[in-house]
């Protein structure tokens, strides 16, 4: 039977209460539950509100904001005009899976490596850092395939929602311009 998800309240003073361990912890050891892969849920103290999303931004918030960013201000950008648009449930849906598609290509790297040198707890950051830079070209291949294949299923979700929107409006009379009226391709072509 797995375990409730870890309890973490937030209050008014801004503090994160650690229900689990009866503490106080910071987004930092918030954070360290991400990584350690364990669920855990923050509310609201007062109203009981689902806050963990709103903390989870705060992380990555913190985490951009460091040295290192992961998000261009070109992919916030466009990332932000996707809010509002028809498409912003199924891209949320499609970042998630690739997401998850990258996270399992990575596992895997992992445990080849394992299989090849050895389950060994000595293997840092720097040495993966180091695998990685000898690795480069054939990474970067990997990931332009990668990128390719996430394109061409973007493409064929966009046309199959397309091709069910035809389907779903063939049944429905559309009005008419009235005589007299161009319609918006006429127009241009008298130009």
């Amino acid at each position: 039977m797995s375990e409730q998800a870890r309890l973490i309240k937030k209050y008014p003073n801004r503090r994160l209460y650690d229900t689990r361990t009866s503490t106080y912890i910071t987004l930092a050891d918030v954070k360290v539950l991400v990584l350690k892969h364990e669920e855990f849920r923050v509310v609201d103290a007062k109203s009981g509100d689902d806050l963990t999303r709103s903390i989870l931004l705060q992380i990555i918030l913190e985490e951009e904001a460091g040295g290192a960013p992961m998000f261009t201000s070109d992919l916030l950008s466009q990332m932000i005009r996707f809010y509002g648009n028809a498409m912003q449930g199924m891209m949320g849906k499609y970042l998630e899976n690739n997401i998850t598609a990258f996270s399992d290509m990575q596992k895997k790297l992992q445990d080849q490596t394992k299989t090849l040198y050895g389950d060994k707890t000595g293997m840092s950051a720097d040495l993966w850092a180091q695998f990685l830079n000898f690795q480069g070209p054939a990474i970067q291949s990997m990931m332009g395939s990668y990128v390719e294949q996430s394109q061409k299923m973007f493409q064929q979700m966009q046309e199959g929602v397309q091709e069910q929107t035809r389907k779903m409006m063939t049944g429905f009379q559309f009005p008419h311009p009235p005589s007299g009226q161009a319609t918006p391709g006429k127009a241009d072509e008298k130009k």
